[in-house]
């Protein structure tokens, strides 16, 4: 192909994910460690068996099984009648066996589906598999040097020497595998957030821990023309396509970030003649790049074999029983039939199930349409621009509902209620009855709001000449001065009526 040819070529991007989720229980998934290690030092949460000491057996957590049978059943994936576990034999500096025990060919969940929107639009994902193994330890390189350790930690190609901590070493994983399904990276970030979301609502899976989620993405190039109209791609074409693994990203925005570095690079490759390396990369977050690590890995050289040390699992039959929430679709199509809210809101109010709970809670008590407004928009408004969460404020419930509660009473407006009491709730952790006390926001009687309007209108002629030329933005100055007068206390909307009233009598 001539050098203009590769130039003109239309390139269509192909990604398939692996994601590995720390799925949320007690202990280790082959021993009694408990995965709640905190702050703990390093190295304190460990046994023979995490630590693969000679004669130690592993025995398998049934929380996790359990917690990945939720997932298959999510995603409406195959539970086969026996799945097992095998040996993947790889140098883990931070995993002491040098292998991890996971799953080959029989897999926990096979052949799932996840649905997600992607502006505006609605897409299906096939899951190809998703198998439990465990989690390694964790790794930083260090620089000599003084100062507290976080301070010194650095890049390996800048690291004077190595610490392990083997505190997470065991934790249990689910990988999930898609197929290569997607085909541009803001589709990537997109599954992800929708999968994030499911497994918060399954209770198997807690996006504060550290490292809780981790992004392997595969993505290749292939030509335009070979992409079906339906977005598939013959089986052939992908294995001809060389593809990049980029390893160990640990967000959606950087899986966004990372796959369209990647796919940029590997275009401009192409169209200048060269070959792209099958390789395995890494992503800098600091600099928003790929870098070059190893050649890529193939199936073989893991040599897998059975775990003899455990027996098949034989778990099918706990899809049917096991018990599943409402997940975050479902309950979005409910909060639009049972509370009559927009696409919109319910879909603020369903972002997390927390949140959802919270707002069925307040609408149990007040109007929907209320309950919607207070949760969805002042709440949650207030609590992003201070980088908080639902969870920060759940114990406060009583408080929210008493707000709410004094607002629905027509007791004060509900100007002061967001931009005095609710910011004084969550800066300075006060009640709301004690704001209202202490700013005097107890609504203005009807006579002072009449009296009110009456001096605003003797103390501001020329306000009161404009609008009777026609200048009815001057009622808005009117309103203001009102509003002054009474502390904030009255509602505008009904001092906007009583000024028209005295105006237009």
């Amino acid at each position: 192909m001539t050098a203009q040819a590769t130039e003109s070529r239309e390139l269509a991007t192909v990604i398939g994910l692996e994601v590995h989720v720390q799925l949320e229980t007690e202990t280790k998934i082959f021993c009694g460690c408990s995965t709640d290690v905190g702050d703990d030092e390093p190295n304190t949460h460990t046994c023979p068996v995490c630590l693969g000491l000679p004669g130690a057996l592993p025995v398998v957590n049934e929380a996790a099984v359990e917690s990945a049978v939720k997932v298959g059943k999510a995603i409406d994936a195959d539970v086969p009648e026996e799945t097992t576990f095998h040996r993947k034999n790889y140098y883990y500096p931070d995993l002491p066996k040098n292998f991890q025990i996971t799953q080959y060919d029989a897999p926990i969940c096979q052949d799932g589906t996840l649905e997600f929107s992607h502006e505006g639009e609605r897409r299906a994902v096939d899951i190809r598999r998703a198998h439990l193994e465990e989690d390694p330890g964790s790794i930083k390189h260090v620089r000599d040097g003084s100062g507290p350790l976080e301070s010194r930690t650095t890049g390996i190609d800048r690291a004077d020497y190595t610490l392990i901590d083997y505190n997470r070493a065991g934790t249990p994983l689910m990988e999930i595998v898609t197929q290569p399904d997607f085909r541009a990276p803001g589709e990537v970030r997109a599954f992800l957030e929708k999968l994030e979301e499911v497994l918060e609502y399954l209770g198997v899976f807690d996006a504060t821990r550290d490292g809780s989620l981790r992004i392997d993405a595969n993505l290749s190039l292939v030509d335009a023309d070979d992409v079906g109209d339906d977005g598939d791609i013959d089986e052939s074409v992908l294995e001809d396509a060389n593809r990049t693994e980029v390893k160990n990203i640990s967000s959606h925005r950087g899986a966004e970030q990372a796959l369209a570095f990647e796919a940029s690079r590997q275009k401009k490759l192409v169209q200048s003649g060269r070959e792209v390396a099958q390789e395995t990369r890494h992503f800098n977050e600091t600099h928003g790049n790929t870098v070059g690590m190893r050649s890529k890995e193939e199936e073989k050289d893991y040599r897998y074999f059975r775990e003899a040390d455990l027996p098949p699992l034989r778990v099918s039959h706990w899809k049917e029983e096991i018990a599943i929430p409402e997940l975050p679709d479902a309950r979005r199509e409910r909060f639009v039939s049972e509370y009559g809210l927009s696409d919109e809101a319910a879909s603020k109010l369903t972002s997390t199930k927390q949140v959802a709970d919270f707002f069925e809670s307040v609408a149990e008590r007040f109007d929907a349409d209320l309950a919607a407004t207070w949760v969805a928009d002042e709440l949650l408004g207030e609590l992003n621009y201070r980088d908080m969460q639902i969870t920060d404020v759940e114990d406060r419930f009583d408080e929210v509902t008493r707000l709410v509660e004094l607002v629905a009473e027509d007791e004060i407006t509900a100007k002061n209620a967001k931009e005095t009491v609710l910011r004084g709730m969550l800066d300075n952790g006060e009640d709301p009855d004690s704001i209202v006390e202490a700013e005097d926001l107890g609504k203005t009687s009807g006579d002072e709001i009449q009296a009110a309007v009456e001096d605003a209108i003797d103390e501001n002629p020329d306000a009161v000449s404009d609008f009777h030329d026609g200048d009815d933005g001057a009622i808005n100055f009117l309103v203001g001065q009102v509003m002054q007068k009474t502390g904030g206390s009255a509602d505008p909307g009904e001092v906007n009526g009583l000024l028209r009233e005295e105006l237009e009598g």
